[in-house]
């Protein structure tokens, strides 16, 4: 038991630290691409291919580069998680009706204060979307961190695999599966509370 405890503590600080530089690359990434709709198609599309690339190609490019252990792992989901972040973002600002900025500067409002008090508020909930993909997404796919070190559950999957011991490795996915689920249902609930108190 304290062993599995162990492993989730390890799987989640990984996961956690990969969201939050996600969030620091992606959201100022998102705002960029809304700023600039000239830059806005490349942008995009770059961004869809890099949701299509597999986390298991991620993280083999990755190896070479920084090699084994959290460090690689790191960089290998925060790229993972950043597409999302930065795809929600650039969706739920662009989405915001400009008529409804309109009336805002004609209220008196600064561009600032549009931003701010109409522009973030009304693009909260696709934004918030994004980053809860994003959690779901890292958390599953911080599993095959343990393919190159950097521990976590999927050093259960990876020991079954190798020992032959489905149990184990039933063990690791069911506890993966679990963790997912759990980060999927505490964001939503977060984006309730949070959606009640706009």
């Amino acid at each position: 038991m304290i062993d599995l405890l162990v492993h989730v503590r390890d799987h989640v600080t990984l996961s956690l630290a990969a969201l939050a530089v996600a969030l620091a690359i992606g959201v100022p990434a998102g705002v960029a691409i809304a700023s600039a709709p000239r830059l806005r198609d490349v942008s995009l599309a770059a961004i869809y291919v890099a949701r299509v690339v597999p986390s298991l190609a991620v993280l083999a490019i990755m190896l070479p580069l920084v090699g084994i252990g959290f460090a690689p792992s790191l960089a290998a989901l925060t790229l993972l998680a950043i597409p999302p972040i930065a795809l929600g973002t650039e969706l739920g600002l662009a989405g915001v009706p400009e008529a409804v900025r309109e009336a805002a500067r004609g209220l008196g409002m600064s561009e600032r204060e549009v931003r701010r008090r109409i522009d973030w508020p009304l693009a909260m909930p696709v934004v918030f979307g994004g980053v809860r993909t994003a959690a779901v997404e890292v958390v599953a796919s911080a599993t095959l961190a343990a393919f190159i070190g950097g521990g976590g559950l999927g050093e259960y999957i990876v020991n079954g695999i190798e020992a032959n011991d489905r149990t184990e490795t039933l063990e690791g996915a069911v506890a993966v599966g679990i963790l997912a689920l759990a980060t999927q249902a505490l964001l939503t609930l977060a984006e309730r509370r949070l959606s009640a108190f706009r």
